[in-house]
């Protein structure tokens, strides 16, 4: 799941042609990045793009969680309902 698109945003993005390209590149010229015109909008795009992910990490987190949760809450209720089950036979 890919909710921030711009979470990579400094990073090259690769193709086949390119890594084609990339075996007769012999002077590493091909690699060239995602660049900013200014230092700071770079660094700017860097921490935006850090906390995107760090906010993508936490909201799966809270999901699986809120899933493990309501698991553990259906083993709870069958299990109390057995054991009321087990009360009521026990004193019939």
């Amino acid at each position: 799941m890919n909710r921030f698109p711009s979470a990579f945003l400094l990073f090259a993005r690769p193709s086949f042609l390119g890594g084609v390209g990339d075996i007769f590149d012999f002077g590493n010229t091909r690699f060239i990045y995602n660049e900013s015109l200014l230092p700071e909008y770079a660094n700017h795009l860097a921490i935006k793009s850090d906390w995107l992910a760090v906010g993508n990490d936490i909201q799966s987190a809270i999901a699986q969680t809120r899933a493990e949760l309501q698991v553990l809450a259906r083993h709870d209720e069958a299990d109390l309902l057995g054991a009321v089950g087990q009360l009521e036979t026990a004193e019939a």
